[in-house]
Parts: structure tokens; sequence; C-alpha cells
């Protein structure tokens, strides 16, 4: 990690914001990317929380670069609200932070399951879990769905020896490599019918049919983009809408 990131995630840990990394750096301490830009942030949406982010983002110096504003109704209706930082130590750095995701749990659940990294022997960092970080990757953006796949096969080799429960319940709901789909049935025969339900493609499982599966994916993939798109659609109306009015505004 640059430099710039651990003055972004020490200051928000300083003044004790309720905050998880997300987004590509999260991806980045998982092992599922190499370099990120930006700072993505989800982050619990109540006044005194808000309070202290705001006062982190003040130790930053960063200001609002674009709509909406920085104003709890824009959060808590789904939309990101986006800074750029101006500290000496985290010049451009640019952090989004966000309340409210597409398909993905209220922050109250997802800091139950977050994921706590040491950075040495003082610094700890707060992220999203894997499971929830795929939930959240699952956007209309082609960037994201490589990394949707990395981030599952990184759990999936990291921990397939001795897998809990939960983890072999994660890889089936989210592998998206046909070959691994193959290779987890091979090592678990009874595919819970659940799970089926919850992911029919996996009945392509069953049958042995490689090619059926690639293009379930494929159709998988398509659906959740275009569930990303309707549900943007409202919040982009909005932004444009805000836009519009900045634009117009007359000084003074």
């Amino acid at each position: 990690m640059q430099n710039p990131i651990l003055k972004v995630l020490s200051s928000i840990k300083a003044r004790r914001v309720r905050a998880l990394l997300m987004g590509g750096q999260a991806c980045v301490f998982y092992g599922a990317a190499e370099f990120s830009r930006d700072t993505d942030l989800a982050i619990l949406a109540t006044s005194t929380n808000l309070e202290r982010l705001t006062k982190a983002l003040e130790d930053l110096q960063a200001e609002v670069i674009a709509v909406p504003p920085f104003e709890p109704q824009y959060l808590r209706k789904g939309h990101a609200v986006h800074f750029r930082c101006n500290h000496p130590e985290a010049t451009g750095m640019r952090v989004d932070v966000m309340t409210k995701m597409r398909g993905v749990d209220s922050f109250t659940t997802l800091w139950g399951r977050r994921t706590t990294i040491s950075i040495d022997e003082t610094r700890q960092f707060d992220l999203m879990s894997i499971p929830d970080l795929v939930k959240a990757k699952k956007t209309q953006r082609d960037k994201d769905w490589p990394m949707v796949r990395r981030l599952v096969e990184v759990n999936y080799f990291e921990n397939r020896e001795h897998p809990t429960v939960q983890q072999i319940r994660f890889w089936f709901l989210e592998l998206r490599t046909p070959e691994l789909l193959i290779e987890l049935s091979a090592r678990y025969l009874r595919i819970p019918q659940s799970l089926i339900r919850k992911r029919p493609l996996l009945k392509f499982i069953r049958q042995g049919n490689e090619t059926m599966l690639t293009e379930a994916l494929r159709a998988e993939e398509r659906s959740e983009r275009e569930a990303d798109r309707e549900y943007w659609l409202p919040l982009k109306a909005e932004l444009e809408r805000l836009r519009h009015a900045r634009a117009t505004k007359i000084p003074g």
C-alpha cells in the first residue's frame, strides 16, 4: 500500500469513524488486485458517525469534487459522495463514501462480518468481508467482474484444504470459473438443493456440461449488470438534476 492510502485510513481510524474499506484497495489487501487509485469506504450514516467522518475529512483537507453534496439524505438513497484530499501526505487522493449498495446488507450487518487486518503493531484497519465485497462488486462496470472472479478464487485457493461449511457454500454460490466449480463439486458430491434454488446454474455441474455452465455464467453476469443498470437509473437522474441545478445557479 502507498503512503497516501495509509494516511487516509489512519485519519479515519484516528477519528473512530465506523467505516469499512471496500473497492479496489480492499481487493489489494485480499490479494486480488495489484493497484487501485481510490479509497472507497462503506460508512455508518448516523449523525454521530457522520460528524466523525467530517472531522477526518477535515484532517485530510478533503473537499467534495462532484454531486451529490455531502448530506445524509443522498447517502441513504444509495449515492456515493466523492472527495479529493489536499493534505500533503495524501495530495490528490480520492475518497468515495457510500452507505447503501444494491444487493448488499445493512452496514450494521457488514460491520459484524468485517475483516480486521494489522499493518504493523500499532495500526489496524477494517475491511468489508470477501463475500460482502463480492456482492458490492457485481455492478454494470466491465472492470468489476474480473475482480469478482479473482476475489472468490483467492478465497478458494487459500482455504480449500480445510474449509468451513460457510466457505463451501460461498464457493458454490459465487465461483465464476467452470473448471473450479466442477472441481468443487467433485470434492463435495452432494450439492444442497437450497443452493441450486439460489443459483440454478449449479444443475449443469451435475450434468457435467461445461459448455452449458459457461454460458449460464455469462447469462448470470448479464442479469446482474442489467439489474445494476436499473438500480442506478433513478439515482443517475437525480445526479443529472443536481448537476443542472449547480450549473445554472446564479453566483451571489
